[in-house]
């Protein structure tokens, strides 16, 4: 007779055998305070900006004329399209420094968070409701009434600077922004490690324990 043996094919009774595979992908890192400081920074910078953007858009924006006969205010150009042009110059100049704020965030981190994601999208409507305030304030004079008292009939002035679309143009700066660092953050951003997977053929083999030799009575 022999004594019985241990299966070669179940492990010995290990309790630390077979090793828990890995994770199969890396967990989530918690944003942390230093991620949060970069993303107000962001959002305060661009807010400032907002200010070049209301000069330029000040510079740049088509002006609507007006005509006082001493009776009541009237378009010089009924048919023209300044009103609109000016939206439309801030809509572009909001999307052209929306793009440039997300090209500048990126090569400052070249990657991603949600922080700096944020701070871009805060950054773009404040930057915005500054350029909006900065030219209707540094720009014609918004008392229609009293402006053509003041220049006296029959003289062409300038009509206040507005925005007709503003709820529209609030958010083209901060769109360009996300958009265009998304997208330099899918294409050139780090990648993250491929995970590991182990199957049942990748776990290690226990090494096999000596075998007792058979006894014979």
């Amino acid at each position: 007779m022999t004594a019985p043996q241990t299966p070669p094919h179940q492990p010995p009774h290990d309790p630390d055998w077979p090793p828990p595979p890995p994770p199969l992908g890396p967990e989530g890192d918690p944003i942390t305070a230093a991620e949060v400081v970069r993303g107000g920074i962001v959002a305060l910078v661009s807010a400032v900006t907002g200010a070049l953007l209301g000069l330029l858009w000040l510079w740049l924006a088509p002006r609507v004329l007006l005509i006082s006969d001493g009776k009541g205010v009237f378009l010089r150009d009924s048919e023209g399209e300044s009103a609109i042009g000016a939206d439309g110059k801030f809509v572009l100049l909001a999307l052209a420094f929306g793009a440039v704020a997300g090209l500048v965030v990126f090569l400052w981190r070249r990657e991603g968070g949600v922080p700096l994601v944020l701070g871009l999208a805060l950054g773009g409507v404040l930057g915005s409701l500054l350029a909006w305030g900065v030219g209707t304030y540094f720009g014609p004079e918004r008392d229609v009434v009293a402006h053509a008292k003041a220049v006296g009939p029959n003289v062409t002035f300038e009509a206040p600077l507005e925005l007709n679309m503003a709820a529209a143009a609030m958010l083209a700066w901060p769109l360009a922004a996300m958009i265009v660092h998304l997208a330099l953050t899918a294409l050139f951003g780090p990648r993250d490690p491929e995970p590991d997977y182990w199957g049942p053929q990748d776990q290690p083999q226990h090494p096999r324990q000596a075998q007792p030799e058979p006894k014979s009575l």
